[in-house]
């Protein structure tokens, strides 16, 4: 075999002397191990292990596991500590208890955490109720210290144990019991059991519904077209990948420059164009705005091999290249939305050192463009994970989205799981379903490769906060954006954490408004004006000034009541730098909105 035709990451020997005289870090690449490809046995046998887990990585929970266990039996100090506060929980408790079998007033051991609303009925706060839920919100925060503050331990390893922890108490709730439950108590004598039979008719309904795929009951009343994704407009262009959709305008003049909404597309893109009262669509055509939005294709397993890349170039750059065309002269004010939020930053990275002047700004909805404290849902990216989840793909072509929901859940067990449990099958109460809700079971599935490159490249690896990341060979920052930013997060969100949102800060080389808003990853964003309850923070950052941390930036930042929609509005229209034209449809029609790939199963 000629050396030539060796595959290029495969090191070629060399005799001794002629390793010695190579550079360091030619000697480096010598001694590098090349991996074995994974067999197709072995991937097959991770997938269908994958399948019973839901895509959770059992090797990746053992090791874990075992990283904690084998530091916590080093550490005697940790043990005498964890002791002494299980003394003192257990004196605290029956002192409490004592005091409440006499009458005697006397404050709670323990309060919940602000986000834990399972214990919040009045029902709760009488005994014995009361000495139940103090036992169990005592024993949670003492399993918290005993998973966590122990030397070696890495840090990933020690936020899956207290993960699993808590997910594991929370199994044993006595929200979950009938006995133990007041309000299922109460609701069981008041109905004679009848609340009992209801709940064993939803669960049975659910369980059909899952088997065949349905989505939840009351989603039929909010269809695409129908009821939902209302705002008038046209198909103009279709691709593979993507359809782009131009809304029709709602005012004679608009402004000249064009704005185009790249949602995430992991979710279906209506989540922006709900109901007519909350459509961010439609508040922008009546605000004088000619509005283009992506609608991303639903992937099959043949689709399997789609990369992230080509969600750039036919998603990203295809509807930049067809608006463009369509309103040549007038650069575009780029929206992104979750994971389309961290695509259109890598489009504008690509574009900023191309001399192509595209865009005039850019605007991130509830994205992440540094992933180093992407929150709870890094729990589930580490490199065994990862490499559970591309067997798994592998064997489907894609990920389902019931394996990506079932993740979601366990960020929100208490409310998206046990508390749901509870109040549908022993209290008999179906939640009623909203347009938000019905979008929600709305799931598309996303495609092996690119789900691969995802996890590895972003998530992983965290490529593009480092200047890794690579747009047609070539690499990109976020240094190189010139154009101005309006940045929005929100508070409750788990999926992009605020204060990862907020490193944008690190990043950009440009003008950047923030906007902390009250909410989470949808509801902060869908935050039409008049909804009530709603505030946020707002504050500007401009080229050249000092950095300053997430925190300090919320104790400076000024609170606004209501929604930021129209402070956005305001900001969009100080970015303006041409004159307002006359409103018109520009591309042709292929279909009406809301399209076809919307409708896609």
């Amino acid at each position: 075999m000629e050396m030539s035709s060796l595959a290029p990451d495969v090191p070629v020997l060399r005799p001794p002397e002629e390793h010695l005289a190579l550079p360091h870090e030619d000697v480096v690449a010598l001694h590098r191990t090349v991996p074995e490809p994974p067999s197709d046995a072995d991937r097959l046998l991770r997938a269908m292990v994958g399948h019973i887990t839901q895509g959770i990585a059992p090797t990746s929970l053992t090791l874990a596991g075992l990283d904690w266990i084998a530091h916590l039996a080093l550490s005697p100090a940790k043990w005498q500590r964890l002791l002494e506060k299980a003394w003192k929980k257990d004196m605290r408790w029956l002192a409490y208890a004592i005091r409440n079998l006499l009458g005697m007033p006397t404050e709670p051991c323990i309060t919940p955490l602000p986000q834990d609303r399972r214990f919040r009925s009045d029902a709760w706060q009488r005994w014995p109720y009361n000495l139940l839920q103090q036992a169990f919100l005592l024993n949670q925060q003492w399993w918290h210290n005993a998973t966590t503050g122990i030397d070696g331990v890495t840090r990933h390893h020690e936020q899956l144990v207290a993960f699993v922890a808590r997910q594991l108490l929370d199994t044993v709730s006595p929200l979950n019991f009938v006995a133990t439950n007041p309000d299922v108590i109460a609701a069981t004598i008041e109905e004679g059991g009848l609340n009992f039979v209801r709940g064993l008719t939803y669960w049975a309904e659910d369980m059909q519904r899952r088997a065949s795929s349905q989505p939840p009951p009351g989603a039929e009343q909010f269809r695409p077209g129908h009821e939902v994704a209302l705002t008038s407009g046209e198909v103009i262009y279709r691709n593979r990948l993507i359809e782009l959709i131009q809304y029709r305008p709602k005012t004679t003049t608009v402004a000249a420059e064009p704005i185009l909404i790249v949602p995430a597309w992991i979710m279906k893109y209506y989540i922006l164009d709900l109901s007519p009262h909350n459509s961010l669509v439609r508040y922008l055509v009546e605000h004088g705005h000619t509005v283009f939005m992506i609608s991303w294709h639903n992937p099959t397993e043949a689709d399997r091999e789609l990369s992230l890349n080509d969600y750039l170039d036919d998603g990203v750059m295809a509807a930049i290249d067809v608006i463009h065309a369509l309103i040549p002269g007038h650069p575009v004010n780029a929206v992104g939305y979750c994971l389309g939020g961290t695509l259109l930053a890598i489009a504008a990275a690509a574009l900023a050192c191309s001399g192509r002047k595209l865009l005039n700004s850019m605007t991130l909805l509830a994205a992440q463009t540094d992933f180093s404290e992407a929150g709870e849902l890094s729990l589930f990216i580490d490199e065994s994970q990862v490499t559970w989840l591309e067997d798994l793909m592998w064997e489907q072509g894609y990920l389902d989205n019931r394996q990506m929901a079932g993740a979601f859940r366990l960020l929100r067990s208490n409310d998206l799981v046990w508390s749901l449990a509870v109040q549908q099958y022993l209290l008999g109460r179906r939640q009623r379903m909203n347009d938000l809700m019905a979008w929600n079971a709305d799931t598309t599935r996303m495609p092996y490769r690119m789900h691969s490159d995802y996890l590895r490249r972003l998530f992983l690896r965290n490529d593009l906060s480092s200047g890794r990341y690579r747009v047609d060979g070539k690499p990109v920052a976020l240094t190189d954006v010139q154009k101005p930013i309006f940045t929005v997060a929100t508070m409750s969100d788990h999926v992009s954490p605020w204060r990862s949102v907020h490193r944008i800060h690190l990043l950009a080389n440009c003008d950047v408004t923030f906007v902390l808003t009250n909410g989470g990853h949808n509801a902060g964003i869908v935050s039409e004006p008049g909804h009530r309850g709603r505030h946020y923070y707002i504050g500007e950052r401009h080229r050249g000034d000092c950095y300053i941390d997430a925190d300090t930036w919320l104790d400076q930042a000024t609170r606004r009541d209501g929604s930021w929609w129209p402070a956005w509005i305001d900001w969009l229209r100080h970015e303006s730098h041409a004159p307002p034209v006359p409103a018109r449809q520009v591309g042709p029609s292929l279909a009406p909105a809301p399209g076809t790939y919307v409708l896609e199963r």
